[in-house]
């Protein structure tokens, strides 16, 4: 195992390719192990605080007084009173109320355990919920800094980790503490010297327990963030599966998912290594009271102190003592996973979107799609500036196209006009109004994105047409595809628009994804459309027909086309030629080639590039 280990560290070093799966912010959060977090986490017990947990308690209190109760009558009654006298039917009437009590200790039991169980998973319910439906509204920042795998350890793993606490812990936590007081109290009511003489280990164990939680709880930490790894390796694996086999790195990813599954057993066996010793040692605490109790106990029969009775109840008590102990034990090792996975979920929960919406914000009543720029500057990061005071203006129903170098900028104010992202400074206008006063859904409800990636739903061509605007009949989404020329090509599928597609749409080639897109954004009936390459994955005779489509299509609509392939673009009203995010020139086709700048270059290097060819 330490050589394999080796291997794999220096396998880690010796490429630094495959570091991309330790992502930054997939880090240890330092929060000190306190109950402000486990109340936080608790609130979600609240909506079910007035009929399922009440019923909970009340089910696991009678049966918690049922085995407080019985060694009392065993030993101060079967045994000291009726054994002892020989009365036969005190003894009769004894045996059958133990067997009433524990008939009533069986049904309260049953009932505990169903009613914790819909508790708990209406809890893992709602928490998994609320998570998925705030991280959906968090900006694309954050999906920038983080990979999908360890977004998704969070909404599934960190959640499920959640969930035996929720189902028997809390409960079992609360039975626990009661059977513990109740048993010392009834232990010093029996015989406070034999009590004080038992429990002496207590505080030692206490004080070796205490010293225990730091490393348990950074342990199962630990264990957290290398799963979080691990799934993100797997995630990028699968999906980047067709480039790995391209290149023939199937031995090497293979080598680093060996390396990362080490590290996760490694750090699964020091936490478990670390838990499994609270076992053991309250094993040893329970033989040292055992001991106790034989030594000490047999001595005050002997001097008269106390009747057998109360020896064997304590007895009884001692056996069911430990039990809880050990069981506190293993609840506090669920507490330690609980407190590491409520950190990680609430990490994600205190995430505030960079886009923020204000309260107050307006609605647009009726989009016509005037955009403007007004001196915007926007960097992604401190150290690059992506756009430079931009300042333009897109007219309604316009066709703009950009263009430029990449890393111009293009995709920046696309991203802006949607506003996935803020400007750093100025601002951007729709009809007038600042976007930022503006509610995002009212926004976004009025612009279509196509991309050059298209991203495929699994479910039928229908359905993922229809994404975009799910209350639309089946024959508008017909005249969508046909008017983008999609309609001919589902039709010779297997079950026409019921064709099931894979994840991502894998059985379709890329230039039939992409029209697909294209039936999805004009289905939306957006008043902005923002075409991303779009008809980069598509052949020339397919781009001829969208072409003609799009013609009738944009009429009326604000469109933004961003292309490196400048023939898709000659026909828009308005060229803006962007360069290291400045505005070179702006204006049709025809100006712009007369005036022999920037887009005059461009034009010709592609025309020279395809001569060449």
């Amino acid at each position: 195992m330490a050589k394999s280990t080796t291997a794999g560290a220096g396998m880690k070093k010796e490429s630094p390719h495959l570091n991309r799966f330790y992502y930054p912010l997939d880090q240890a959060v330092e929060k000190p192990f306190n109950w402000k977090q486990m109340l936080r986490l608790l609130k979600y017990v609240k909506p079910y605080s007035k009929r399922l947990l009440p019923a909970a308690i009340v089910a696991m209190l009678i049966s918690t007084m049922v085995r407080l109760i019985v060694p009392v009558i065993i030993g101060t009654w079967v045994i000291d009173r009726a054994i002892s006298n020989q009365d036969v039917s005190l003894l009769t009437y004894l045996i059958i109320l133990v067997s009433v009590l524990y008939l009533i200790s069986y049904v309260a039991n049953r009932y505990r355990i169903k009613w914790v169980n819909i508790l708990g998973q209406r809890i893992i319910y709602d928490l998994r919920k609320n998570l998925f439906s705030h991280v959906q509204r968090l900006s694309h920042n954050f999906f920038d800094k983080r990979s999908a795998g360890s977004i998704l350890v969070r909404i599934l793993n960190d959640v499920n980790s959640l969930q035996e606490l929720f189902t028997n812990g809390i409960i079992n936590l609360l039975m626990d503490i009661v059977m513990l007081t109740g048993i010392i109290i009834i232990l010093f009511a029996l015989s406070p010297p034999l009590a004080l003489a038992v429990l002496v280990i207590l505080p030692i164990m206490f004080l070796i327990s205490t010293k225990l939680r730091r490393t348990i709880r950074r342990s199962w930490q630990d264990v957290r963030i290398q799963k979080s790894r691990l799934n993100s390796h797997l995630n990028e694996s699968m999906q980047g599966i067709r480039i790995t086999q391209s290149f023939s790195q199937e031995k090497e990813n293979a080598e680093f998912f060996n390396g990362v599954n080490e590290d996760n057993y490694e750090k699964e066996r020091v936490a478990m290594k670390r838990s499994a010793y609270f076992g053991p040692f309250v094993e040893m605490s329970n033989a040292i009271g055992t001991v106790i109790l034989i030594s000490y106990g047999a001595h005050l029969i002997i001097s008269g102190n106390i009747e057998i009775g109360i020896f064997v109840s304590f007895a009884f008590y001692l056996g069911m003592f430990w039990e809880p102990i050990s069981r506190l034990g293993q609840i506090y090792n669920q507490l330690l996973v609980a407190m590491a996975s409520s950190e990680r979920i609430f990490e994600f929960l205190d995430e505030q979107p960079n886009v923020e919406e204000k309260k107050d914000a307006k609605v647009f009543e009726e989009m016509k799609g005037h955009i403007v720029f007004d001196k915007v500057q926007f960097s992604y990061n401190e150290d690059r500036i992506a756009l430079h005071e931009i300042s333009l203006e897109m007219k309604p129903g316009q066709t703009v196209a950009l263009v430029g170098h990449t890393g111009s900028g293009k995709s920046t104010i696309a991203n802006l006009i949607s506003r996935f992202y803020d400007p750093t400074k100025g601002k951007v206008l729709i009809d007038g109004h600042n976007l930022r006063d503006m509610r995002l859904d009212s926004l976004r409800t009025n612009i279509s994105v196509v991309l050059q990636d298209t991203f495929i739903f699994s479910g039928t061509i229908l359905d993922n047409i229809r994404f975009g605007r799910p209350e639309a009949s089946d024959e508008e989404v017909f005249e969508a595809a046909k008017v983008v020329g999609a309609d001919d090509f589902i039709r010779r599928l297997a079950h026409g628009y019921h064709t099931e597609v894979e994840e991502r749409g894998s059985i379709l080639s890329a230039g039939e994804r992409q029209l697909l897109s294209f039936a999805r954004a004009l289905l939306a009936d957006p008043r902005i459309l923002i075409l991303d390459e779009a008809t980069a994955s598509i052949d020339t005779e397919t781009e001829v027909k969208i072409q003609q489509a799009l013609r009738r299509l944009l009429e009326g609509r604000t469109a933004i086309m961003i292309a490196h392939r400048l023939s898709t673009i000659r026909e828009a009203d308005n060229i803006i030629v962007l360069e290291h995010g400045r505005l070179l020139e702006q204006g049709s086709h025809d100006e712009l080639m007369k005036k022999k700048g920037e887009y005059y270059g461009l034009v010709r290097s592609q025309f020279e590039m395809l001569d060449s060819l």
